[in-house]
């Protein structure tokens, strides 16, 4: 399968977004999404590989982690949230723990932990 082509966008939703948490406010729908898949497609380049699925619906869904392959059926190992979440996660603006404790982050599996890559290198993007 041909890897995605990278939204030119992404980077510039990720600091609209960012720009409208930091100010209090909800961040615009368009721009969440957008930023929401441009920082999926770092974590797939941040944790190469198809053990682990993260999933944000209804944005996008990636397959990383090195280690054993997964092909068919549901994955062993899954991580589901919403945009917003993933977004703070991401961005380091909500930790790991917090994300699980809380509910707003459902993680089954033993490779569903992606606390180690988070959060996300992000000042290449935003240049």
């Amino acid at each position: 399968m041909p890897a995605r082509k990278p939204d030119p966008d992404g980077p510039a939703a990720v600091a609209a977004a960012g720009a409208a948490l930091d100010a209090g406010e909800n961040p615009p729908q368009a721009a969440l999404r957008s930023a929401a898949r441009h920082l999926l497609q770092l974590l797939e380049a941040a944790a190469p590989g198809r053990s682990v699925e993260m999933r944000v619906p209804p944005v996008a869904a990636v397959q990383c982690v090195a280690g054993p392959r997964h092909t068919r059926g549901t994955p062993p190992n899954v991580i589901e949230t919403d945009p917003l979440t993933w977004f703070r996660l991401a961005t380091g603006r909500l930790g790991w723990a917090e994300a699980v404790d809380s509910g707003a982050l459902r993680a089954s599996g033993t490779r569903a932990d992606l606390s180690a890559y988070l959060p996300l290198a992000l000042a290449n993007t935003l240049a």
